[in-house]
């Protein structure tokens, strides 16, 4: 290329910086100038209560909730203990060990269960990812562990009682990415339901570049699609680049693909920063790009809804910019936002997964360093100013 062409499409490249730059603020100058009403939240520093026998928790890697309102998380604690025995610090003393690989804990935060870990019939995940309940109260976890000489790679999903007993192992662990495979995964992020249809829904995900679909009971997969509906395809468009095209298909990790009540799913392209929206089927909707600046771990991690009837409010935890947004689940436009980057209550290191419970309450955890989990009580709907919240920390009595 000319010198010539060079500085011309250098130009072009820096106005749409420029342009998305400019978009952001303006977005942002939006939201202070307008209120709307939204769902309002606060943080509950006293949930959950302390765990016992010294237990550690890590990386907090998931959460789900069931239909009592009970919590359930899985996190990697083995790892952190790990980490510090590598570090030259004892794996085991007065503190501490580490918690089971599933804690289930009741409304009020209380632990009431917990269990996990290898067993016979089952391979456990080499690095465990997502944990949900389905309609019949049983739990599913996925895993994004790589293939390596401790693991055969996390290419299958488990599925346990409430309780914790083994109940089926889908797909089979070892096996190479391949996003058009009809029998097994790669590295899948989580797993959600459609109840009416009978059909869970894969974010398949670390590996692979697809959302696949299948039968709940028997674990069959049943169809898949890419981005924009297309055939996945696993070929490397190389690192996020905001002044680029956006790209036809996914980018590692697909991690989230959620139903809603009228029929839509919805998929967190995390790395791309946009939420796409798809009919059962795989038929493309429509899409909406978060944060589009953002690079690295991306901003869109994992969704919720909001549970009224019609589902009208969407969460989002975006756990490179450390907030929730609140968006309108039709227009998709964001109402408002809160959260910081920090440890206190109410602040985030890594925001990673989101569920919500019947009375509307917002739980999150966080990976990394944040290796925790936190409850965010609903507050009704007020009229809010459209702007960053920050951290939603309880006011005075």
């Amino acid at each position: 290329m000319s010198r010539k062409g060079t500085l011309f499409t250098a130009a072009v490249l820096g106005a749409a910086i420029v342009f998305l730059i400019a978009g952001e603020r303006e977005l942002s100058a939006s939201l202070e100038r307008q209120a709307v009403q939204a769902p309002a939240f606060e943080v509950d520093p006293f949930w959950p209560k302390p765990l016992p026998n010294g237990w550690l928790l890590g990386m907090v890697i998931g959460v789900g909730v069931d239909a009592r309102d009970h919590v359930f998380i899985v996190h990697r604690g083995q790892a952190t203990l790990n980490a510090r025995t590598e570090g030259g610090y004892p794996a085991t003393g007065p503190c501490c060990s580490s918690a089971p690989p599933v804690l289930e804990f009741d409304p009020e935060g209380n632990l009431v269960n917990s269990w996990g870990g290898p067993g016979p019939g089952y391979t456990w995940p080499g690095s465990n990812h997502g944990i949900t309940i389905d309609p019949l109260g049983n739990v599913w976890i996925g895993g994004n562990g790589t293939r390596d000489s401790v693991s055969a790679g996390d290419s299958h999903i488990l599925k346990f009682t409430h309780e914790g007993r083994f109940l089926q192992q889908i797909g089979v662990p070892g096996r190479p990415s391949d996003s058009r495979s009809m029998d097994s995964f790669g590295r899948v992020a989580k797993v959600s339901f459609d109840a009416a249809n009978n059909e869970a829904y894969v974010a398949d995900g670390y590996g692979n570049k697809r959302v696949a679909v299948l039968d709940m009971a028997t674990g069959a997969i049943k169809r898949y699609w890419g981005a924009y509906g297309n055939v996945p395809s696993d070929s490397n468009y190389g690192p996020y680049d905001p002044a680029k095209p956006l790209i036809p298909q996914f980018r590692n990790p697909v991690h989230c693909a959620d139903p809603s009540t009228d029929g839509l799913i919805y998929v967190c392209d995390r790395v791309n920063n946009r939420i796409q929206v798809f009919t059962r089927d795989g038929k493309f909707v429509k899409e909406v790009r978060i944060a589009p600046l953002t690079r690295g771990d991306g901003a869109v991690w994992d969704i919720a809804f909001s549970r009224d009837p019609q589902q009208k409010y969407l969460y989002l935890a975006d756990g490179k910019n450390e907030r929730v947004y609140v968006l309108d689940r039709q227009s998709l436009e964001i109402l408002t936002m809160f959260g910081d980057g920090g440890r206190q209550p109410g602040q985030f290191f890594a925001v990673h997964s989101i569920a919500t419970d019947s009375k509307g309450n917002i739980f999150t955890t966080e990976t990394y360093e944040g290796k925790r989990v936190q409850r965010f009580a609903y507050k009704g709907l007020r009229a809010v100013t459209r702007r960053d919240q920050g951290t939603p920390w309880p006011s005075r009595p």
